[in-house]
């Protein structure tokens, strides 16, 4: 699926606008996604992913490769 993200899986949702008649409206919720350079120490260089505001928040307070760690995502995944 095209949508998904690589480190995270994050991928649109679907649900319903609601007007106050009531009327639907079918629609997609897409993730908030940013393109973003992170720096990574270990092997000295820069890496380019796109990621959600969240797991950029995340990756700010953990740090990239103990987030990759988590999601057991290899760096090379990403290279």
């Amino acid at each position: 699926m095209p949508g998904k993200r690589k480190i995270t899986g994050v991928k649109p949702l679907f649900g319903q606008s609601r007007s106050k008649a009531f009327n639907t409206v079918k629609r997609k919720f897409k993730p908030n996604l940013q393109n973003k350079r992170i720096y990574v120490p270990e092997i000295d260089r820069w890496v380019r992913v796109k990621i959600t505001a969240k797991e950029l928040k995340t990756i700010d307070k953990i740090g990239f490769m103990e987030f990759l760690k988590r999601r057991g995502v290899p760096l090379k995944q990403l290279i």
